[in-house]
């Protein structure tokens, strides 16, 4: 498979994933701003969640950009990427229609906890598949900002089981840190470096 079949096939999933979630919109039942506020913990969490599926297609364009060939590990890993991505829309639901709950806003975390740790996996599969001289590798470094993610994923499950609030805020910490743009890929792709 070339690394534009690949692409291609990701970004269609992520569509998907997009879409799946905003067919779940209900219209109010009402006509005033009140139904309308109702919405709101579904609206939130459809919101984070697509800026964590936007975080994930955007960072998975620039990951593939600097990928050479492909490889079964790398087909693998990008599958088992997905896998976890396609889990998001259902927890998404979920966490919105029950906003304060301890066990929907833990899958929520655990869910985007394994996301992060298949990302990881298949910048490893890129990285083994460029070999030394590997401009993935140059270009992420030591990938502090990818573990801060996952320890603050595993902190918000955690603190979710006490306070889901403080869960939902370090899931929005997250999505905010990745949401600047990471130039560290786009540094090494650059003719001038720079």
């Amino acid at each position: 498979m070339s690394k534009g079949r690949l692409e291609a096939f990701s970004d269609g999933v992520i569509a998907i994933l997009i879409t799946i979630m905003v067919l779940e919109f209900r219209v109010p039942r009402g006509d005033d701003w009140a139904s309308l506020g109702a919405m709101a913990p579904q609206l939130l969490s459809y919101v984070l969640s697509f800026v964590f599926l936007g975080i994930y297609w955007n960072n998975h364009h620039h990951m593939l950009h600097l990928a050479g060939g492909m490889n079964g590990a790398i087909l693998w890993a990008n599958l088992h990427l997905l896998f976890w991505l396609s889990l998001v829309p259902a927890a998404t639901g979920w966490m919105g229609q029950n906003w304060r709950a301890v066990a929907p806003t833990a899958v929520y975390g655990g869910i985007l906890l394994a996301a992060a740790v298949a990302y990881l996996i298949l910048q490893g599969a890129i990285v083994a598949e460029q070999g030394s001289d590997s401009r993935l590798r140059a270009a992420i470094g030591n990938d502090a900002k990818g573990k801060l993610s996952a320890l603050l994923y595993a902190f918000a499950i955690l603190a979710s089981f006490r306070r889901p609030w403080i869960a939902d805020l370090a899931y929005v910490v997250v999505a905010t840190m990745w949401l600047v743009p990471d130039k560290r890929i786009e540094s090494v792709t650059r003719p001038d470096g720079s």
